[in-house]
Order: C-alpha cells, then structure tokens, then sequence
C-alpha cells in the first residue's frame, strides 16, 4: 500500500477562499497543502509539489506592504496556477503591469475565450460563466505570457505562459458560481500537473496507522473522546493502529446536551468495547464558568479546565506520553491564520487554540489537514455506524457557545430542552443529515408574551439550521414553514422558561455558524 501523496501546495495570501481550493483539489483525488504566501522557493522543491497555487487575497500587488511570494517560485520547473490576485501578483513580479481598475468586477460575469489551444480550458466553448470578485487588472502581459480569455470589464481575465507552464485565472474556479470550475482545475491538476489522484481515504488509513505507530512507540496514548464525529474516528483510527496502548477519556464538561454523556458511554464503553473512562467533572466546569459572560473567556476557561481533567485522570491511568484529538483542518485554518499567512484568525479555540502552553502532553491529531468530509468517508471506511458518521458537529465548548451571556444550570436546562426538540424535529422530518448542523440558541434577553389570560416576561429561543460541505462557508437552511412551526409550538408549550422561538437567516460568512 502506498503511504505517500502527490502533492499540490496552496500559498495562502488571506482569501477567504483558500481553503476552498485546498478542497477542491481534494475532491480530484490529490492531497493538497495550505501553506503562508512567503514560504521560500527552497523550501517549496524539498516538499517536491506536482503543482503550486497561489489563492486570491485582498490586498494590491502595487502597495509597498502587500504579501508576495518567493519570485523563484516561477523558476521551480513546477507548474503554477494564480487566482485573482496570485495573477495580479504573477504580472507584478514577472514585469507585467497592474492598476486600480475604474470598474470593480464583482459577482457573475462572462469569460470570452482568445484561443483554442489552451490546456487549461480543454474541452471548452468560446464562452463560459465565471465568478469575479477584484478590484485591480492586470493592463500589461510579462514577456513571455498570452491571453488566454478576457470579460467586457477586463482585457486580460486569464493568462499562461505554455512554455514555463504559469497561468493565471482573474475569476475564482474554486467556486459553485463558477459553474465549470471544477473541470478547470481538474484540467490543472491532470492535463498539466500530471496528477495521478493518489489521494484516497484508504490510503490516507494505511499511512495514519504506520505513522501513529512510529510516533508512539511503546508510549500510551490518551484520546478525548466526545462521541462527535472527529474524535470517534480518531479513536478508532488509534485503536487500529496500537490498541491497548489507547485509552479513551469521556469528560462530561456541564455544557453537553441532554442525555449525552449517558449515550457515550453507552456506544463505545458497552457497544465498541473501547477503553473508555468517564469523567464527570459537571461542578468543576460550572464553578470556573460561573459568572463569565465574554465568549472568549468561556471558550479559553473550557479549553484549560479540559486538559486539566485530563491530567487528573491520566495520572490515575499511570504513565502517559501522547493526548490524541480529533483536530480538522478548518479548526487549524481559523485558528492559526492559515499557519503564518495573512488570512484572519476567527477562532481562538476549538480544539487548537485553548490549549495552556505548559500542557503535559504531546500531542497527537491524525486529521489535523482533514476536513470534515474527508474524516466521514474515513469512518465509512473503518466500519462505523451510520449514527456516528452522520452526526452533526458540535462546538468543542459545547452549549457555552449556545447560551448568549452567563451560564447556568438553570439557563443550561432551558437550552439542553429546547434544542432536544430542534433536532428530534428536524429527524423526524427527515432532514437531519441532509443538514450540517441543526441547535438552538439561548439568547441574553427576555420578552413580553401571553401565555393563556397572563402575559409572560420569558426567554428567547433561536433556531439556527445551515447548510455546508466543510464549515468554512455556510447558508442557513429553507426549512419548510410546516417544520418550523412544530419546533416553535414545541419549545414554547413543553420547555418551561421560553415565550418566543425566532429563526436564524444569517449566512457564513458574514456571520459564524456559532452565534459566540
């Protein structure tokens, strides 16, 4: 079994898209890194990329401080593909030209083909829809370079040098409203790179478990395990590789939803027979807790408190060397801004950023550059129910991120209750995994409703619901009005404390899918 990938490196210059590359690269079979836009040439060739791709940014080529990459890149002999501003920043550093464009080009548009004969656009017609979003334009081509495709906005839309096989795209192809954008990029990665889609989740097992074995030695390894997806296949995956030098550890934090800890325990102590030890550590988390209202703290507070249950617990266990957890790449991505590049931190924990610094573990993340789709079909793959593989994601500080302002027992039951209903609703419509994730929110205010001949002074409730592949983009879901209504009647009329249900139409961005 081969244990090694084809690799493309992404250089991330702050496009909120860049992950979406990386993906999209995925989804042809090939393994794909997101790398900072000034990793240096020499570095880059020791990795041995089939294929470079510089993602858009927000910044102008021209200003004194916008980022830009190692200009022997281009001297690799490695293809290299530009999107939006990696073309601006190709022309800039190739001695072509780029200025501020009089007419923003953003949204849909019309991309006119030049030429037949281009292999990034094989099997096209004359015309095709693409999605702009820029604000410069490259006006002169660096020597060398054609034109390969041009808008009514933009004489220059898509350029390639043939012979140093360096092209560059002014639209986004990684995205659904670049319709055949898909097939550009496979053209990229097969027609040009000579990608030979190695990247299978199989294979990715057989090279986890050989690694999880070499890092591990005869140490002992402590999983975190919530009955989430992530770390219920990162316990498996680990089991496989090392079995009894595994031991998985539940903590029941106080911010679960109802039942939950009992259903852990249930499906992988009783159901997989792991070694599982359960730590109810409720009190310790709600003390800490207990009159934090800023989200930051909360999810810093949940962060610390976990790794120190752990500790309690693995000095019980005896010696242990590793913590394994079920990290994804969108977590590392808005966590650590892209490992050194530009693009905005969102997060500051999940399960990466509310680690202490003199945490006494070492740590182990077999999905740390997976994204959530790639770790489901692992699941598949490694024969786990359907139940868990489909599971929708849950916050790594639990309900804390649900409940707006400080939490209670008393403000945990209200939410534990009515997100109960959320979600028995939403599967009882058959909706639940074709959904990313379906909650309820406990909002800080309370409003006037009647409630029989009395008026009420209750909380709110909202209802978020989107729809995503990965999590880094998302759109809140049309559940139907029918839906809706049974959810509002149910929280209203069996969850005591709540007088009104709203529903959440915002979309990520510019919102996060959490509300904290």
């Amino acid at each position: 079994m081969k244990t090694s990938h084809e690799l493309v490196v992404i250089l991330d210059f702050g496009s909120q898209y860049s992950q979406l590359i990386a993906r999209r690269v995925r989804e042809n079979s090939v393994y794909s890194r997101i790398l900072p836009f000034n990793t240096a040439a020499a570095e880059l060739k020791k990795l041995k990329p089939k294929g470079i791709i510089l993602s858009g940014g927000p910044s102008n080529v021209y200003q004194d401080d916008a980022p830009r990459c190692d200009k022997k890149i281009f001297g690799l002999g490695v293809p290299v593909l530009g999107i939006c501003y990696g073309m601006q920043l190709e022309a800039f550093l190739l001695d072509g030209a780029v200025e501020k464009s009089d007419h923003r080009e953003y949204g849909k548009q019309e991309l006119v083909l030049n030429v037949k004969d281009s292999l990034l656009f094989k099997g096209f017609g004359a015309k095709l829809a693409v999605w702009m979003s820029h604000g410069d334009k490259v006006i002169k081509l660096p020597k060398g370079f054609r034109t390969v495709g041009h808008s009514s906005n933009s004489a220059i839309s898509a350029m390639e040098n043939k012979a140093k096989k360096i092209f560059g795209l002014q639209f986004h192809p990684e995205v659904v409203h670049t319709p055949q954008g898909n097939q550009i990029i496979k053209n990229f990665l097969f027609a040009i790179c000579k990608c030979s889609a190695d990247w299978t989740m199989e294979s990715f097992i057989a090279s986890q478990v050989e690694s999880i074995r070499k890092t591990v030695g005869k140490g002992k390894v402590v999983c975190g395990l919530s009955g989430g997806v992530d770390s219920s296949v990162a316990a498996v995956l680990i089991n496989k590789a090392i079995g009894d030098q595994l031991t998985c550890i539940f903590v029941n934090n106080g911010v679960l939803r109802k039942n939950e800890a009992e259903k852990v325990v249930a499906t992988f102590r009783d159901n997989f027979g792991l070694n599982l030890v359960y730590a109810d550590a409720t009190d310790r988390f709600l003390d800490k807790l207990k009159g934090v209202e800023d989200p930051e703290k909360k999810r810093k507070i949940i962060g610390g408190e976990f790794i120190r249950v752990f500790e309690d617990e693995a000095r019980k266990i005896g010696t242990i060397d590793f913590l394994a957890q079920g990290t994804l790449y969108p977590d590392v991505i808005e966590s650590v801004s892209a490992k050194g590049g530009p693009s905005a931190t969102i997060k500051s924990h999940h399960n990466v950023g509310g680690l202490p610094k003199d945490m006494k573990f070492k740590l182990i993340e077999p999905f740390r550059e997976l994204f959530k789709d790639e770790v489901r079909e692992i699941g598949r793959e490694l024969g786990l129910p359907k139940e868990v593989i489909q599971r929708q994601p849950f916050p790594g500080p639990g309900l804390a991120v649900r409940i707006l302002g400080e939490i209670t027992r008393e403000r945990l039951a209200i939410l534990r209750e009515a997100d109960d209903r959320v979600v028995a609703e939403v599967k009882k419509a058959g909706l639940y995994e074709k959904i990313w994730q379906s909650f309820a929110v406990l909002l800080p205010i309370k409003t006037v409703g009647v409630m029989g001949d009395e008026r009420t002074y209750e909380n709110v409730i909202a209802v978020r619901s989107v729809n995503s592949t990965d999590g880094m983009t998302a759109d809140w879901t049309r559940l139907p009005y029918d839906l809706l209504e049974v959810i509002s009647n149910r929280i209203i009329n069996e969850v005591k404390g709540v007088n009104r249900v709203v529903y959440d139409i915002s979309s990520k961005p510019p919102s996060t899918i959490e509300w904290e």
